[in-house]
């Protein structure tokens, strides 16, 4: 089957839409077409600058007497991950534990994490967002309905809240 967008090469690439109204179409897709669209196919690699930054400064570290050692669970080595950029499984965290640590030192300047973390605002904020939004919705309702002095009402509660 030939490219829907091009019509020039074979599809490689099925990509099925559903729209809100039921609708569902199909797209047969090149493997150009769909790199240009930013679909990943088998033949593109995913660009992983990330990865590639913790490779190089990998890399970059000595030699460890670890590197030989293998994960219990999955065999991954420090080898693989110096390779790849991946660990094989969440046991190798533990497994190679040293060396990551003496990694994200090298990346953090510091093995811990000390951002910031996210803290919910205070639920009283929330119950009045809750009650404005509830008071304007009832005033929309009440205008709709031309019923001007619960409208009215509505408006000074509003007013007193904000």
């Amino acid at each position: 089957m030939l490219c829907d967008s091009c019509k020039e090469r074979d599809s490689v690439v099925t990509l099925t839409r559903s729209s809100a109204d039921g609708v569902v179409t199909e797209e047969h897709l090149c493997d150009r077409c769909a790199v240009a669209r930013g679909i990943e196919t088998h033949i593109t690699q995913p660009k992983q600058p990330l990865a590639d930054f913790i490779n190089s400064l990998h890399q970059q570290l000595p030699a460890s007497p670890h590197d030989g050692s293998r994960c219990g669970f999955c065999s991954g080595t420090l080898r693989d991950f110096r390779n790849t950029g991946r660990l094989g499984c969440p046991y190798c965290y533990a497994t190679f534990e040293a060396t990551l640590r003496d990694l994200l030192r090298r990346i953090h300047g510091n093995s811990k994490h000390l951002g910031k973390r996210y803290q919910p605002p205070p639920p009283l904020i929330e119950e009045g967002a809750t009650v404005l939004a509830e008071l304007r919705d009832r005033l929309r309702r009440a205008v709709e309905q031309e019923q001007f002095e619960e409208a009215a009402r509505l408006r000074d509660q509003i007013k007193v809240l904000e």
